[in-house]
């Protein structure tokens, strides 16, 4: 098992809090994300991202809020490029002991469905709070659906040499003849 990249000790917090400032490797990012094509490209080797969040204990529980600012290698939905995606990310969470949270009645995930006030609460085991999840969480929900390199990408192009088809080219169905008569004829008037 790999080391955790961003954790908080518990030890070290109490209700005042503290400031936590962590350097987000490109490495590290392209591991979390490699499940989601997230790749080598312009800005991502050279663009460190920062982690900065405030930490307080609240009785048994922390609470976490922050920023998050990182650069994500992603590939353009139209012209499949690799392209660098600045984001940005407000984080609030409360961390609650684990073996509280399993008290509640949250065995299982399946059986349960979250409430509100449950959404932006995650486990920790009582000495640490790691913060790779959340992390990644952030990352992948930054990420549009249908990510552009830029608003007016116009895709794909040809490849270099090749010459487009004319519409002619395609022998017409012969049931479509009657249409494409009358296209025909419309266009000569």
């Amino acid at each position: 098992m790999s080391a955790h990249e961003f954790t908080l000790p518990v030890s070290d917090l109490d209700a005042g809090g503290r400031a936590f400032a962590f350097v987000v490797r490109p490495p590290w990012i392209r591991g979390a994300l490699e499940d989601q094509g997230d790749r080598e490209g312009p800005g991502a080797s050279e663009n460190p991202g920062a982690l900065a969040v405030r930490a307080s204990k609240s009785g048994h529980d922390i609470v976490v809020h922050g920023t998050l600012d990182a650069t994500v290698t992603v590939s353009c939905a139209r012209c499949l490029d690799a392209f660098a995606m600045p984001v940005h990310s407000d984080i609030r969470v409360l961390y609650v002991l684990a073996s509280r949270m399993k008290s509640k009645g949250r065995d299982s995930e399946d059986d349960v469905p979250l409430t509100e006030e449950e959404s932006d609460t995650f486990p920790y085991d009582g000495d640490t709070v790691v913060l790779d999840d959340l992390v990644r969480d952030e990352l992948l929900l930054a990420i549009p659906m249908i990510p552009l390199c830029r608003e007016a990408c116009p895709g794909m192009s040809p490849a270099p040499g090749s010459k487009p088809k004319a519409k002619e080219d395609k022998p017409v169905d012969p049931r479509l003849a009657p249409l494409l008569e009358l296209r025909n004829r419309g266009t000569k008037t």
